[in-house]
């Protein structure tokens, strides 16, 4: 039975969300802050989170931020209000696998967490770690060093990684990609798989070089990794 940490501090938000996923079969925690949040993170284990953005004691952006930076990589569905586009973006940036935009129905969030519950932990082609050029990536430990030095890398940049990876020497589709590592089928925009691409095309190719080696777009088809 899975289980899911709801983060809401709203009683009936909460409320609503705990019976929706009990009737649907998971064991329901409820966190009512966010320090409490991020402590039930740990103590409980869940298979998934839903956490709104804006929480009394600590924010929904920095139990993110806490959770990724101490390597937890437990799936986290942001709860974010009409309007806050930058509350979107900056989840993302800090390692939340989907966002919902309030109000939402809940059978739109049940069909995010069984997409990310779905896509799992999985380890890239069975292994923990994998060497190209200059780069050295642990995925069982989320890290990523270039020249030996520490990289800077998000979980998501991480996930495209590792999918890369795994598919190295195939061109694989930004539609491909947004189901793999976002976890479901459409995105509002196939550029948003394009934006972070360029990112880590950014942190892992030689900055003197005019070419990429790594990271090759194919055009009209997608992207390979040659690796």
């Amino acid at each position: 039975m899975p289980k899911v940490l709801i983060v809401e501090d709203d009683d009936s938000m909460s409320t609503a969300l705990r019976d929706g996923f009990q009737y649907e079969g998971f064991t329901a925690v409820v966190a009512r802050d966010g320090a409490a949040g991020l402590k039930m993170a740990g103590d409980e284990e869940p298979d998934v989170i839903i956490l709104d953005v804006m929480l009394p004691k600590l924010s929904g952006l920095d139990v993110c931020r806490q959770l990724r930076k101490e390597g937890n990589p437990v799936p986290i569905i942001m709860l974010t209000a009409r309007g806050q586009e930058i509350d979107k973006v900056l989840g993302l940036k800090l390692g939340a696998d989907d966002y919902v935009t309030k109000p939402f129905g809940f059978l739109e969030l049940m069909a995010r967490v069984e997409a990310v519950l779905r896509r799992g932990p999985a380890r890239v082609g069975g292994l923990d770690s994998y060497r190209f050029g200059d780069m050295e990536v642990d995925f069982k430990k989320g890290e990523a060093r270039k020249g030996g030095k520490l990289l800077d890398l998000s979980a998501r940049e991480l996930r495209l990684l590792e999918y890369f990876v795994e598919h190295r020497g195939e061109v694989v589709s930004r539609e491909a990609l947004l189901d793999a590592v976002w976890g479901y089928d459409s995105a509002p925009l196939t550029r948003t798989v394009d934006m972070h691409v360029a990112k880590l095309r950014k942190k892992i190719e030689d900055p003197r070089s005019r070419e990429p080696r790594f990271l090759i777009t194919v055009h009209r088809m997608g992207y390979k990794f040659t690796g």
